[in-house]
C-alpha cells in the first residue's frame, strides 16, 4: 500500500494532516459555539455555518486561478499564514457582543481565504508528482493515502476539542463559552506544525510547485501534455458534469457538523454504558486502526521480520483493548455532541486499506470500476446512510417538541449506535466519491487549467456546503424522518443523473 510511492506524497500528506487537524478541531465545536456564545437559534447558526463552509470550498477556485499564474507553492505558503491569523482572531475571548461577532466574521473571512490558497493547490502538487510516468499508475492509490492522512488529523480533532475545553473549565475556571476559544488555539498550534513539515520536507516535492505558465530556472518550461481545443472542451465539460453531481453529496455529507451534531446534542441518550463506551475513547479507536494495519502488514509482507512486527503490533493492540475493557465504568460516561465527529475520520483511516485492497483485486481481474462509476456508487451509499437515520428517527419528537420535553424532563432519546452506524455508511460513500473525485480531476484537467479545475471541484463542494443550511431550516417542527428523507431523495436523484451521463464521462478519460 505504501510501497513505490514518491517521498513527496508523504510530506505533502503530513503537512495537510496538521492543517486539517486544526480545521476540524475548530469545526467540531463551531456550530455549538455559535449557539452558546451568541445565543443564536438553530436556523441562524446553520446559516452562518453553511456560509462559512461555502466560502471555504469556493475560494480554492480563486486560489487555483492565482496559482496557475504565480505557482502552487507560493499560494500554499500564503494560505497557511492567512489561516493562522484567522484562528488567532477566533482564539481571543471577546464575549458575545457586537465586537466579538465582528472579530469572528473577520476570522472566518481569513480562514476561508487562506484555505482557498492552501487546500486545492496542495492537492494539485500531489497530482503533479504522478505526472511522472514512473508513478502514473499509482495516482488513485496515492489520493486514497492522501485522503487517509487528512482524516488522521480529523480523527483526533473532536477529542482534542472536547478535552481542552474540559481542561479549561475544570482546571482554569473558564466558563463554557470562553472554553471554546481554547479549541481554536489548538488550530493555531497545528498550523505552525504544518508549515514546519512543509518546509523541512520541501526538497522532496519542490519540483511540483511551479505551474505550467511559469518558467523553470534553466529557462525551459515544464513538459505539458498537448491537447486540441476539442479535447480541452470535452474534459472541462466532463468535469463540470461531475461537479454538478457531487455538490449534492456534500450537501448531505456535511450535515455531520450541523443537523447530525444537533441530533447528537438533542436526541442521543447523553449517557453511554457498557462496551459502547469504548467507542468514545480515542485510544481504543487508535488500537483498532493498529489492528487493521497490522493484519494487512502481516498478510502483505514478504519477509518474516515484517510479519513478526505486524503480528506483534496486532497482539499489543488487542492487549490494550482487553485492558481498556476491564476499565469500563459501571456508571457509564456522559457524551458530548462533538465527539461523534471522530467516527467518520476514524472509519476513513481504518477502511482505506480495505477499499484499496478491494479495488486492487478488481483491477487485477480487469473489473475495477472507473472513477465516475465509483462516484455514482458513492451517492447511492450516502442515500442508504440517511435511510438508516430516517428509520431510526421514527417515533422521535420534532426538534421543537424535544426542546420542550427536555425542559419538562420527558425527552425521547435514540441510542448512540444509530449515529455510529450512519457515520460508517456515510464513510463508505465518501471513500467511493471524494478521493476518487480528486484523483479524477487531477488526471482529466487540462494541464494549463489544473489549479482552476481543482478549484472547480471545491466550488461544487462549496455549493453543497451552502445547501447544508437546508438542514438547519428544517430543524424545528418537521418530523425527523422527513428531514433525513430529503437527503435520501437528493442523493438518489444525483446518482441516477450520474449513471445517465456515464458514457460521456468515461469517454473523457480516454
Amino acid at each position: 500500500m505504501f510501497k513505490n510511492q514518491p517521498k513527496g506524497l508523504f510530506a505533502l500528506a503530513l503537512a495537510n494532516t496538521g492543517e486539517r487537524f486544526g480545521y476540524y478541531t475548530m469545526l467540531a465545536v463551531f456550530a455549538l459555539f455559535l449557539r452558546a456564545n451568541f445565543g443564536l437559534p438553530a436556523e441562524a447558526a446553520g446559516q452562518i455555518y453553511a456560509t462559512f463552509l461555502a466560502f471555504v470550498y469556493f475560494l480554492p477556485l480563486i486560489g487555483g486561478i492565482i496559482a496557475d499564474k504565480i505557482g502552487y507553492g507560493k499560494c500554499v505558503t500564503i494560505g497557511i499564514v492567512v489561516m493562522f491569523l484567522g484562528y488567532v482572531c477566533l482564539a481571543i475571548p471577546l464575549g458575545g457582543g457586537g465586537v466579538a461577532m465582528s472579530v469572528m466574521i473577520l476570522a472566518l473571512v481569513l480562514i476561508s481565504f487562506g484555505t482557498g490558497m492552501f487546500k486545492g493547490n496542495l492537492q494539485v502538487m500531489v497530482g503533479n508528482l504522478y505526472d511522472d510516468p514512473k508513478y502514473a499508475d499509482r495516482r488513485d492509490a496515492a489520493f486514497s493515502l492522501f485522503y487517509m492522512a487528512i482524516n488522521i488529523g480529523a480523527m483526533f480533532a473532536p477529542t482534542a476539542a472536547v478535552k481542552i475545553m474540559a481542561w479549561a473549565q475544570q482546571s482554569l475556571g473558564y466558563s463554557v463559552n470562553d472554553s471554546y476559544h481554547f479549541a481554536f488555539m489548538v488550530a493555531c498550534a497545528s498550523l505552525i506544525l504544518s508549515i514546519i513539515i512543509y518546509y523541512a520536507c520541501r526538497p522532496w516535492f519542490k519540483h511540483t510547485e511551479n505551474s505550467v505558465k511559469q518558467v523553470n530556472k534553466d529557462g525551459n518550461a515544464p513538459a505539458v501534455e498537448e491537447l486540441t481545443p476539442e479535447q480541452t472542451k470535452k474534459r472541462i465539460v466532463a468535469l463540470c458534469l461531475v461537479f454538478t453531481v457531487v455538490l449534492f453529496f456534500w450537501m448531505a455529507f456535511h450535515q455531520n457538523g450541523l443537523t447530525l451534531t444537533f441530533f447528537a446534542d438533542e436526541f442521543v441518550n447523553p449517557v453511554s454504558t457498557g462496551i459502547q463506551t469504548m467507542a468514545f475513547d480515542i485510544v481504543n479507536l487508535v488500537m483498532l486502526v493498529v489492528v487493521v494495519y497490522g493484519l494487512f502488514g502481516f498478510f502483505q509482507s514478504d519477509e518474516a521480520k515484517g510479519k513478526a512486527w505486524s503480528a506483534g503490533a496486532v497482539v499489543a493492540a488487542c492487549g490494550v483493548l482487553a485492558w481498556k475493557y476491564t476499565q469500563i465504568s459501571p456508571e457509564g460516561i456522559t457524551l458530548s455532541a462533538p465527539i461523534f465527529q471522530q467516527f467518520n475520520p476514524f472509519y476513513v483511516v481504518a477502511l482505506t486499506p480495505v477499499s484499496m485492497a478491494i479495488f486492487s483485486a478488481l483491477n487485477r481481474k480487469g473489473k475495477e470500476p472507473s472513477a465516475p462509476r465509483k462516484i455514482a456508487y458513492g451517492m447511492v451509499v450516502a442515500a442508504l446512510a440517511y435511510v438508516v437515520m430516517a428509520v431510526g428517527s421514527i417515533g422521535l419528537l420534532t426538534p421543537a417538541a424535544q426542546e420542550l420535553a427536555r425542559v419538562s424532563g420527558e425527552p425521547t432519546y435514540a441510542n448512540a449506535n444509530l449515529l455510529i452506524l450512519t457515520y460508517l455508511i456515510l464513510t463508505f460513500g465518501e471513500l467511493l466519491l471524494s478521493p476518487m473525485g480528486i484523483s479524477f480531476v487531477s488526471k482529466v484537467a487540462p494541464p494549463k487549467y489544473k489549479g482552476m479545475m481543482m478549484g472547480g471541484w471545491f466550488v461544487a463542494t462549496a455549493i453543497g456546503n451552502y445547501l447544508v443550511s437546508i438542514g438547519g431550516n428544517l430543524w424545528n417542527d418537521i418530523p425527523l424522518w422527513i428531514v433525513w428523507s430529503v437527503f435520501v431523495g437528493v442523493c438518489l436523484l444525483a446518482a441516477i443523473f450520474m449513471f445517465s451521463i456515464m458514457g460521456k464521462l468515461e469517454d473523457a478519460t480516454k
